[in-house]
């Protein structure tokens, strides 16, 4: 992903790929793509206009936008089964509108994104936020995310909670 985004500024991906992830938390936590994309340039020496931020933007919700495989049929076993599903995730708000053009959205009742609330996990915030949403209590709730920060962080919460490690896995923890 990060070298069709690097070519598209001009740059090497050695150069591009620890500015994107270093300036990253900003714009999931809300920053405008503009901002990011031009706060990048700056750092790597490359001139980021609005229309080169569009295309930068495309491309990069482009390269988040796979499913793991065996997802899919996962989310819609649960939904057939009235799962109340809720889907969290740090990304920026024009990843978040990509999400809910999906098909595969509408089986979440719920989804919020990080861009859209200016609050990230694993801070404490955005698990309330969640809760509160869900109108629900933490133990109800069980939460899987791809990152050990945020899975601690969630059972800070109360919430029962365990690292993606796959569909198989996931369907265990369900028991």
């Amino acid at each position: 992903m990060t070298p069709k985004l690097a070519a598209t500024m001009g740059v090497e991906p050695e150069t591009f790929e620890p500015v994107y992830w270093a300036l990253r938390d900003a714009y999931d936590r809300g920053g405008t793509d503009l901002e990011y994309w031009t706060s990048i340039g700056d750092r790597v020496g490359a001139e980021v206009d609005e229309a080169m931020s569009a295309e930068l933007t495309a491309l990069d919700v482009a390269g988040w936008s796979q499913l793991a495989p065996g997802s899919l049929d996962l989310l819609e076993s649960l939904a057939e089964a009235g799962v109340a599903l809720a889907l969290l995730s740090n990304a920026p708000a024009a990843f978040g509108a990509w999400v809910r053009e999906q098909e595969w959205a509408k089986l979440f009742r719920h989804t919020l994104f990080s861009g859209d609330l200016k609050v990230a996990k694993p801070d404490a915030t955005i698990y309330q936020l969640l809760l509160k949403t869900l109108s629900a209590e933490p133990g109800d709730c069980l939460f899987f995310d791809d990152r050990e920060s945020n899975v601690v962080a969630a059972r800070a919460a109360g919430i029962r909670a365990h690292v993606w490690d796959g569909t198989e896995a996931a369907r265990a923890a369900l028991g």
